[in-house]
């Protein structure tokens, strides 16, 4: 099958030297190319900036603007079977850019941002994706609760939530203490590493894939 997956944050610049992120480390996306590429599977990995190794046997495309990876993910979208959408990309990015880096003169400076692409949100409306869809819900509070509610609002297969605010488990470490969030079940599975999850969530999307090629 061919996997699609995005994997690392977004960076949205404010002037030539600075930019808006977010803590992602890309490790859960990267593992889960690694996994699938192992198993035989065509992977399209469109990553924000990390300073992990791509894995073996990947088809890598890298971005950093959070536009950028809307625009390569419609792209290549409708070749994939299955789409994971593993990215922490921006929300929100400065309404203008500055051409010269912004001079320290005041007490205070505000920043006015605007919203930016939402790529989950488009893959079935916009973009007309009609395969296997997986989001990822990096939560602080009301971790299930709020990931069904992405799952419904976004018409996913399956979300996968976290409790970022957890340091065992939240960004740029190598365990994860996952939800995966279905049509009708919750499931918990125990603590583990990103790359043994890397398996149990690939293959809650491969049976899903399966299942529709059946129908």
């Amino acid at each position: 099958m061919t996997i699609l997956i995005t994997a690392g944050p977004t960076r949205e610049a404010i002037d030539p030297v600075r930019f808006l992120t977010n803590k992602s480390s890309g490790k859960m996306g990267y593992a889960i190319a690694k996994t699938a590429a192992e198993q035989g599977h065509r992977v399209i990995l469109i990553s924000g900036p990390t300073h992990l190794n791509v894995p073996d046997k990947v088809d890598y495309i890298p971005v950093e603007s959070t536009q950028e990876m809307h625009d390569t993910v419609e792209h290549w979208i409708k070749k994939a079977d299955i789409a994971i959408f593993s990215a922490a990309v921006a929300d929100y990015k400065p309404a203008s850019i500055s051409d010269q880096k912004i001079k320290k003169c005041n007490d205070t400076m505000t920043l006015e941002l605007v919203q930016t692409p939402d790529i989950l949100g488009s893959a079935r409306k916009v973009f007309g994706y009609k395969g296997v869809l997986v989001g990822f819900a990096a939560e602080t509070e009301h971790i299930e609760t709020n990931a069904r509610t992405k799952f419904n609002r976004k018409d996913c297969d399956l979300v996968i939530a976290n409790d970022v605010s957890r340091k065992d488990i939240g960004f740029d470490v190598d365990e994860n203490e996952i939800l995966i969030i279905s049509a009708d079940n919750t499931e918990k599975p125990a603590k583990a590493s990103k790359q043994h999850l890397s398996h149990l969530i690939l293959k809650h999307a491969l049976d899903l894939a399966a299942s529709r090629k059946m129908d």
